[in-house]
């Protein structure tokens, strides 16, 4: 009894301060202004225009910060974007699947950038169909309870692990939202009492998610349908974050997955427009050599060309080992922070097969995203990913006409698949593939998309092979290209225990004026997590300039508004 009246006294007592902190925030505005000066000094440049750095460099640019985006591409968007072939009549989204970027702190920053209101989100008909030897379910959209009752149908002898699984990754999921919503200045005094306000997080934050399903389910079988969407996250449950798949998994289930009408592309090209209607530029088909630095503050930076471009801080959205080992002097980084970085891991990568078919199959299969079993477990999987035994991994296919009518032209149909890949089957190939001598590589490439065809059509689609028109294939060297991300990396660095939420690499570095906005920083991976990282970046870069606290006032309003 004393330790609730104990806890609640302290919980008036932040809750006073976070309100009395909002007002003073607010009557110093001026003063921050001030502190921070003429903006056209914060001349910020942002290496790569992936979502992330395409986020920081908005609300930069909103805000009437001159930015200037380099980026190795001729369009913005990193794995955000798509390509035609055909003469346009097909097009193939190289990332984008299923995004949650509703009813969240992402979505908010999109928001408030007035980038929503420019796509149309498409809600799919459902969260995805998981296909294997032992069960075939269709996870339904925004109703944790209606999954809940399906796997316990199919597993009546582990109905309250189900229960009690499900429900604790909804409550962390909420937990989450609850945090962001707290002022900078509550979360500062927070980390007193954190443990008992945010229990669910504290619980499993050091937590495997094969740690966290142990706690409730004891079938090795159900263990592996609840964790089915691990590919999501590049970590089988051995070793991946229960907290990072718990918050983003929770939030699929509350909030549901949706497509972007006119793929992912749409939305890179609205934050790409957003950042040339403010205060900046993007340069393409131009990449970053170097960051220029006096002493250990950051000056500006050396483009390929040799072109220097002077700056008040840089935004690293590129590969993090490339900006640390290539981009930034090695007498320039901590060597604690030099020692940290070794023992973070790129992520997997992941091998695709675009398909443009002759005919239509969308009332044949009427599914959008199906997730393939492989009759293995899931740490076996694993293993087929990092060792490259396409014969037995499992996959996904997305049949994007399942996403709003009109994705293909008539008579026609646009589909994935695409299964995780690790760098070493493709290591050997490396060396000749940068000289241009891409023989061998490109039989290996062909060899892999030809059994990962077979499969799809043998456990799905009918006569697959008879109906393709239409075939562009996609490796971890072609994502290294395109992306600059080492070893073709999806995800960024793993989100392992010891690189996840609390415990990720932070987007403000140990050196004076440089951040990351990428998935490689904090969070982490995925549409959603790259936005939140985007905008997080900025809110770390506003406050290190002394300006207007962003807790503090309606969310970096427009400065003409």
């Amino acid at each position: 009894m004393l330790q609730k009246k104990m806890t609640r006294r302290v919980f008036l007592t932040l809750s006073a301060m976070t309100a009395a902190s909002c007002t003073l925030n607010l009557k110093k505005i001026g003063e921050h202004e001030a502190k921070m000066g003429e903006k056209s000094q914060y001349h910020t440049v942002i290496i790569g225009a992936g979502l992330g750095g395409l986020t920081c460099g908005a609300f930069l640019a909103r805000q009437g910060i001159p930015v200037t985006v380099i980026e190795q591409h001729n369009v913005p968007g990193g794995y955000a974007t798509v390509f035609d072939r055909a003469e346009g009549k097909f097009t193939f989204d190289v990332s984008l699947h299923g995004t949650s970027l509703v009813s969240n702190q992402a979505a908010t920053f999109l928001e408030n950038l007035g980038v929503s209101q420019q796509i149309e989100m498409i809600e799919l008909p459902e969260l995805y169909r998981l296909v294997t030897d032992k069960i075939d379910i269709a996870v339904p959209q925004k109703n944790p309870e209606k999954y809940i009752a399906l796997l316990t149908q199919h597993y009546p002898e582990e109905a309250e692990g189900i229960q009690n699984f499900i429900n604790e990754m909804l409550a962390v999921n909420e937990e989450v939202s609850e945090y962001d919503k707290d002022s900078d200045f509550s979360k500062k005094y927070l980390k007193i009492i954190f443990p008992l306000r945010f229990r669910k997080m504290w619980n499993i934050r050091n937590k495997t998610l094969a740690d966290m399903l142990a706690d409730h389910i004891k079938s090795p079988e159900v263990k592996d349908v609840l964790a089915s969407l691990w590919g999501y996250y590049g970590l089988p449950p051995s070793k991946l974050s229960a907290f990072y798949f718990a918050n983003a998994t929770g939030g699929y289930l509350r909030n549901g997955s949706y497509h972007i009408k006119g793929g992912s592309q749409a939305l890179s090209q609205a934050l790409a427009q957003t950042i040339e209607n403010g205060s900046g530029e993007i340069i393409y088909e131009n990449r970053v050599e170097k960051i220029l630095f006096n002493g250990d503050a950051v000056t500006g930076v050396r483009l390929a060309s040799g072109k220097e471009i002077p700056a008040k801080a840089v935004v690293s959205n590129a590969s993090a080992i490339e900006t640390f080992t290539r981009m930034v002097p090695s007498t320039h980084l901590p060597t604690e922070f030099s020692k940290t970085l070794e023992t973070y891991q790129p992520s997997l990568s992941s091998f695709t097969v675009w398909l443009g078919l002759n005919q239509e199959i969308k009332d044949k299969y009427r599914n959008f995203g199906y997730h393939m079993g492989s009759g293995r477990t899931l740490e076996e999987n694993y293993q087929a990913c990092l060792t490259g035994q396409i014969e037995k991994m499992s996959f996904s296919i997305a049949i994007y006409d399942n996403a709003y009518q009109g994705y293909s032209s008539p008579g026609s149909s646009t589909l994935a698949i695409t299964c995780l890949c690790g760098f070493d089957p493709w290591k050997p190939f490396e060396k000749a593939y940068w000289a241009g001598d891409k023989e061998a590589y490109q039989k290996e490439k062909e060899r892999w998309a030809d059994i990962l065809i077979y499969r799809a059509e043998k456990q799905l689609i009918k006569d697959l092979s008879k109906m393709i028109e239409v075939r562009e294939v996609g490796t971890p060297l072609t994502n290294w290209r395109y992306t600059g991300n080492t070893h073709g990396a999806i995800y960024g660095f793993d989100q392992n225990i010891n690189n996840a939420y609390m415990n990720r690499i932070k987007n403000r570095t140990p050196l004076n004026g440089l951040y990351l906005a990428s998935a490689w920083g904090f969070p982490g991976g995925g549409f959603q997590g790259v936005i939140r990282g985007g905008g997080l970046c900025f809110q770390k870069m506003m406050e290190d300039w002394g300006t207007r606290s962003p807790s503090a006032l309606p969310f970096f309003p427009d400065p003409e508004g």
